[in-house]
Formats: C-alpha cells, structure tokens, sequence
C-alpha cells in the first residue's frame, strides 16, 4: 500500500476556518497530514508558536490523522524529512493561484517527488485570513465565526 502524506504549512497566526476547511476537506485523500507551522525568524508574529501550536491541536484533537509540527527553512526540504509527497494549499482566488503556483512549480523544480495539491476556498470562508481576524481583534470585535473554537475562547476579551 502506498502511504499518502501531506504537509500544510503556514504561520497560522492564528488559524483560521478557512484553514480548517481545507484540512477536514483534504483528510479523506491522505493518510496522514501534518499541519506544520513555518517559523521565520525575520517575520514577527501575533501569537507564540506555543500558543499556535496547541490550537491546532486543540482544534484537529478528534483527527488522529491530523499531526502538528513546526520547522525552519524550505517546506520541501521538512516534506522530504518527514516523508510527505504531498503540500496541500489553499487558494481564495486568483491573486492567491498566481503566488501559490509560482512556489509550486518551485518546489517541483526542487524535489520532484513532491506534488502541490490546491484546494480552492469554500465561497463562505474566501474572507476569512489570519491578517483580517488579527485586525479584528485590535478593534475588540468577535471573530467566532471566524477562527476555530480553540482560537475564539482564548482570545476573547
């Protein structure tokens, strides 16, 4: 039988339902898919890495498939070390499409093995992103219907 593993990668700052969806959508195809959060050294976050972490987990607790990891440095190279021939991405339109694909032909041209999978946005969530819920978060407005359960009871005022 041929293992399927994929990485989705992101700073999850903080995740999202969009994020979510993508996930619960994208498990029936793999046998394991590791939600791993990109750590960027020059990039200055909203939220600890512990705390990022531990939504995720919170949020994927009942999805044993589901695994939660962080890393620096390129996703393929941390694809190629945890064994996954797989990134999923997500896309809420064409601006995203054009950067997301110019990072996969990338990484094909890095790794071969390595196959981008895009799933497109659920019309519902296209105007959800970790930029927005942060902003509405410095204005005190509630972002349940934004972020996952996890996120919402520990970030309300």
């Amino acid at each position: 039988m041929n293992y399927k593993k994929a990485v989705f990668s992101g700073s999850f700052d903080p995740i999202t339902k969009g994020h979510e969806d993508i996930i619960l959508r994208a498990l029936p195809l793999f046998d394991e898919i590791i939600v791993a959060i990109g750590v960027n050294i020059m990039k200055k976050y909203s939220f600890s890495l512990e705390q990022r972490l531990q939504w995720i987990k919170d949020t994927f607790a009942d999805y044993p498939k589901v695994k939660v990891a962080h890393y620096e440095g390129l996703t393929v190279d941390f694809c190629k070390e945890n064994g996954a021939n797989f990134i999923i991405r997500g896309l809420r339109g064409s601006m995203d499409l054009e950067y997301e694909s110019t990072i996969a032909e990338a990484n094909k041209k890095i790794n071969p093995e390595i196959e981008t999978i895009f799933f497109m946005t659920e019309p519902s969530l296209r105007c959800v992103s970790s930029t927005v819920v942060r902003d509405l978060l410095k204005h005190n407005y509630p972002i349940n219907e934004f972020v996952p359960e996890a996120v919402w009871k520990t970030t309300s005022r």
